[in-house]
């Protein structure tokens, strides 16, 4: 059987790599593991010219983690605390969801990736949630993830896959959802009811979390938006 075809987005960032130090198109090499061993075949889509054409040729899209959306997006000025936006890069993810949506292809969102699914169906972002939460367990330090339980909604896509108990997940994020974009429904929240899980109504498979599936040796998420490419 063929590999089903996912496209993963990624940064663009200043990287260093052999002898060279140099603007690169690059990805934690979690997400392309994990799409290989569910099955899939990765293909990374660099934000640069219009991505959203490649949709057609996809079997499933992952929205990869990245910076904050531009909060001039829903309405806001940008927080002191917001950064790391990279207008290109929204432009063009915007048109990936867009394009995803539209063809009924097989999505999953990670971190930033949920925040552009909610943005670009007219929700809005906490920019900073240590003052919504009152502290910082969500992202304790740079370059550490925070371990915390997310409790999944019965009935819900997010619960069949990873079960109706809690699930101790990786987290690294200081933003989430705060208006919650149409269509979309909350699917799992951490205990301090941020929300962790959102899932787009009367789409075959539309499934977005806040957390970092990726930094986990559990691969069920990928396994699950694999299958559903297959399909």
């Amino acid at each position: 059987m063929s590999r089903p075809i996912i496209g993963v987005t990624c940064y663009v960032e200043p990287a260093k790599f052999t002898v060279w130090e140099t603007t690169a198109a690059l990805l934690p090499y979690n997400y392309v593991d994990h799409v290989a061993r569910a099955g899939g075949q990765p293909v990374i889509l660099p934000p640069v010219g219009d991505p959203a054409t490649a949709v057609e040729r996809l079997d499933g899209l992952i929205l990869a983690g990245g910076g904050d959306v531009d909060p001039a997006r829903y309405g806001q000025a940008q927080h002191e605390q917001t950064g790391y936006v990279r207008e290109f890069r929204d432009t063009a993810e915007f048109g990936l969801v867009r394009a995803a949506l539209e063809r009924g292809v097989p999505f999953l969102g990670v971190c930033r990736g949920l925040q552009v699914l909610n943005v670009a169906l007219g929700g809005s972002l906490h920019q900073h949630l240590p003052d919504v939460v009152g502290g910082r367990d969500h992202a304790p330090a740079p370059g550490r993830y925070g371990r915390m339980p997310v409790k999944p909604t019965p009935g819900s896509l997010t619960s069949e896959i990873l079960g109706t108990g809690p699930a101790e997940v990786a987290h690294y994020h200081h933003q989430a959802v705060d208006r919650v974009g149409a269509g979309l429904t909350v699917t799992a929240t951490a205990e301090d009811g941020t929300v962790e899980a959102v899932e787009l109504r009367d789409h075959p498979f539309a499934l977005a979390v806040q957390w970092h599936p990726e930094a986990d040796d559990e691969s069920a998420l990928f396994e699950a938006l694999v299958r559903h490419a297959r399909a």
